[in-house]
């Protein structure tokens, strides 16, 4: 079986272009209870929900350097690491700015109505806000926890979860999580590591 990063990854990148052959727009997905996701842009029952919408016109969507040279900015405005950034984002939207999940978190850092509210983030699918809020709400969360992988748990599950069950809660989704921002996030550091010291 494909990974599902993979899986999602094919569908956001030919998206826009089957959008121009009788594309609706919007994508569906769902999880079954085997962990396999199912994708439709006509979905046929309620255990659907958006995954990612494209706008009419995607000439102007912004590409994954402009994203990352943000990224980078940002980061560094708040002490942060990119790389921890990058490999949240790529976690939570595979870089698509419009995505939106099942629960309604939306743009590339995927903020929850409630977060964006919070935050001051007015445009949740514009770039500059939405990694702006992330990266606010990142660093909140690692000021308000002892460590990185309860942060990100937070940052998935919501602070009151990991409070409340005193660490990572017990919710394979959020244990998924925190295991593949933490391992992408190790890779982009080793590369990191691997470039600056070959003097590029």
């Amino acid at each position: 079986m494909m990974a599902k990063g993979f899986l999602i990854g094919l569908l956001l990148f030919f998206g826009p272009f089957l959008k121009g052959a009788s594309w609706a727009g919007t994508i569906y997905v769902y999880e079954d209870s085997q962990g396999v996701l199912h994708f439709t842009d006509l979905p046929d029952s309620k255990h659907y929900s958006p995954y990612s919408t494209w706008p009419e016109d995607d000439h102007n969507a912004p590409n994954r350097e402009q994203i990352l040279r943000f990224v980078k900015t940002c980061s560094h405005n708040y002490g942060l690491d990119p790389n921890l950034v990058r490999a949240v984002i790529q976690v939570e939207s595979n870089y698509s700015p419009r995505a939106v999940s099942r629960a309604g978190a939306e743009g590339l850092m995927q903020l929850m109505p409630k977060t964006q509210q919070d935050l001051g983030v007015h445009s949740p699918f514009d770039i500059r806000d939405n990694i702006q809020g992330g990266v606010r709400y990142l660093d909140q969360l690692l000021a308000r926890f002892p460590s990185l992988d309860l942060a990100l748990a937070a940052y998935n599950a919501g602070p009151g979860q990991v409070e409340a069950h005193g660490g990572i809660p017990p919710f394979p989704e959020t244990q998924r999580y925190v295991r593949k921002v933490l391992s992408l996030y190790q890779d982009l550091s080793a590369k990191t590591r691997e470039y600056v010291q070959s003097g590029q």
